[in-house]
């Protein structure tokens, strides 16, 4: 997505297309759809579609008073319509799983495979696994199974999305368990809270659906070293396999696109924190490490 400062005007043509995401509660816009999302989308007459303003309302200020705390069933009746004339082809992949919308003032959710057609914010957590051997640092490196969203490519070592009412943590040990095998109390004892990372990306084939669907996320980063007693394996069904790699290996897949776009930054995040990407051997250090925390134009989470 592209950068204001690095051309206003094309910044300013690709924002001023989209149709911003309103909930009458919050004083910004919660996400933005694209025009052909609007077009396609089965509305029906409890939300407000402007194309003057280019603003889709949820439940707007005039509605009765009964509606307003019924604005998550809305929006899921709005979705599951959409799923059963098949609308959108990424609704096919249909979690049952609920995102939380950030900004306004009552707690609104939508299901986690709509969350990329209304444009919002979605949290999630990512560990990156390491263990220190004689040789130096190592990173158990996953494969994604060919089944699942960017099948075959590389990942970090557990991550997943972060449900409504789960907290950050609690997210990382059960990823750690369902995706790796990890037990719940060395998760506990040994995962290091590192920050968060931002950015706002386009979603292509490979996240399944449709291509160009606006993704802007944040991933709460966790750091944790094991000993060499210490082996992940699949548990569920979006793993193929771990593999041990050195720092080196892990680099070149990097450079050679072989992991998750999102993957590859938190493992840049990983190699600023630990010295091995410095100022020294990377030319455009500060412009990563600046463009790793996006400051995005939506509301977020001041609490999850």
């Amino acid at each position: 997505f592209p950068y204001y400062d690095d051309d206003p005007e094309v910044y300013k043509k690709l924002v001023s297309s989209f149709y911003q995401f309103i909930v009458p509660t919050c004083p910004k816009p919660v996400g933005f759809l694209l025009p052909w999302v609007v077009e396609k989308m089965p509305w029906n007459e409890d939300w407000t579609i402007d194309h003057d303003k280019k603003q889709v309302v949820l439940l707007a200020q005039d509605s009765q008073p009964e509606k307003i705390s019924k604005q998550s069933e809305v929006i899921d009746e709005t979705l599951r319509q959409a799923r059963k004339v098949g609308a959108f082809r990424v609704l096919e992949k249909w979690r049952n799983e609920l995102y939380k919308i950030h900004g306004p003032d009552r707690l609104i959710t939508i299901e986690r495979a709509g969350s990329p057609l209304f444009g919002i914010v979605t949290y999630g957590v990512h560990m990156t696994t390491y263990v220190i051997t004689e040789q130096g640092m190592k990173i158990w490196v996953p494969k994604r199974a060919q089944g699942k969203t960017y099948g075959g490519m590389l990942d970090n070592t557990v991550a997943g999305g972060i449900a409504t009412g789960e907290q950050p943590f609690e997210c990382i040990v059960r990823e750690a368990a369902e995706e790796a095998s990890f037990p719940e109390e060395l998760v506990r004892s040994k995962a290091k809270p590192c920050g968060t990372i931002s950015y706002f990306s386009f979603r292509d084939e490979r996240a399944g659906g449709e291509s160009g669907l606006l993704q802007p996320e944040v991933q709460f980063v966790y750091d944790m070293e094991v000993g060499p007693d210490v082996v992940p394996t699949p548990c569920d069904d979006e793993v193929e396999n771990f593999r041990l790699w050195t720092v080196e290996e892990v680099q070149g897949a990097i450079s050679q696109g072989l992991f998750k776009p999102n993957c590859a930054l938190l493992l840049l995040d990983f190699f600023i924190r630990h010295g091995i990407l410095t100022a020294q051997n990377e030319e455009d250090y500060v412009e990563i490490v600046s463009r790793l925390h996006r400051k995005l134009p939506f509301p977020t989470a001041t609490a999850l």
